[in-house]
C-alpha cells in the first residue's frame, strides 16, 4: 500500500538495497499519475505484502520530462529523478501500446499520442481514427500489445529492471467504464473477450502488462 507522509531514510534495519528475511524495503513511487499509482500500489501489496513500503511521490517534485528513446529510458529517468530528490530508492514504469497496423505506434508516445496535453479520451479517439484511416477492420487487422517496463533505482546506482507484455486486439469502439488510458479499446488475448475497461481492478491486475512487469520487479527486489 502507499504510505502517507514525507519520505524518510531506509528502514531501521539498514536495508537499502534489498528486502531480505525480516527486512522491509522503503521506496518512493515515482509516478505522478494517480490512476497508475493506485494500480502499482495494489500490485506491489499483493506481491510483497509488508516487505515493501511505498512512499507517495513528494508534491514538490515536478513532472519529469520523458525524453528517452525507449520505455526503459523513460522509466529510468523518472526513477532516478525521485532518487535524487528524496535519497530513497524509487520505482517507476513506462508503458506503450504497440499497434501493428500503425507500424508499432503509438509506442513510447502513447501517453501523448494526440498531443502533449492529451486526455485519455483524446488518445483513444486518435487511435480509432488512425486505424480506420489505415483500413484496419476486423480483429486480425487490429493486433496490438501493451508493453510495460518497470525500473527500480537505488542511491549508489544499483537498479532492477523488469518487463511485462500482453498481446491483444483493438476494439472498434469503446467498451466499459473502468480502467484508464487505452483500456476501453484493448481486448487481451488472455481473457474472455472483454476489454480491460470492462474488468474489475482485480481481474485486470491478474493479467495486465503492468502487473506482469511490477510483479517481476518486486520478485527481483525481494531476492536482493
Amino acid at each position: 500500500m502507499t504510505a502517507s507522509g514525507p519520505p524518510g531514510g531506509v528502514d531501521g534495519n539498514g536495508n537499502g538495497d534489498g528486502a531480505g528475511r525480516g527486512h522491509r524495503l522503503r521506496m518512493v513511487l515515482a509516478t505522478a499519475n494517480p490512476d497508475k499509482g493506485t494500480e502499482i500500489a495494489a500490485i506491489v501489496a499483493a506481491t510483497a505484502g509488508d516487505r515493501v513500503e511505498l512512499v507517495s511521490r513528494p508534491r514538490s517534485v515536478g513532472e519529469v520530462e520523458e525524453t528517452g528513446a525507449t520505455l526503459e529510458d523513460n522509466a529510468r529517468l523518472k526513477a532516478q529523478a525521485l532518487v535524487e530528490e528524496t535519497g530513497l530508492p524509487a520505482i517507476a514504469d513506462d508503458t506503450g501500446l504497440e499497434v501493428d497496423a500503425l507500424g508499432g505506434a503509438p509506442g513510447v508516445f502513447s501517453s501523448r499520442f494526440a498531443g502533449a496535453h492529451a486526455s485519455y479520451d483524446d488518445n483513444v479517439s486518435k487511435l480509432l481514427v488512425d486505424l480506420e484511416a489505415a483500413g484496419a477492420r476486423g480483429p486480425g487487422a487490429r493486433r496490438a500489445r501493451f508493453r510495460t517496463v518497470a525500473v527500480a533505482c537505488f542511491p549508489g546506482g544499483r537498479e532492477v529492471v523488469a518487463q511485462g507484455v500482453v498481446e491483444g486486439v483493438i476494439a472498434e469502439s469503446r467498451q466499459g467504464v473502468g480502467g484508464f488510458g487505452y483500456d476501453p479499446v484493448f481486448v487481451p488475448d488472455d481473457g474472455d473477450g472483454r476489454t480491460f475497461a470492462e474488468m474489475s481492478a482485480a481481474e485486470k491486475n491478474a493479467r495486465s502488462h503492468r502487473a506482469r512487469a511490477v510483479r517481476a520487479l518486486v520478485v527481483g527486489l525481494l531476492r536482493g
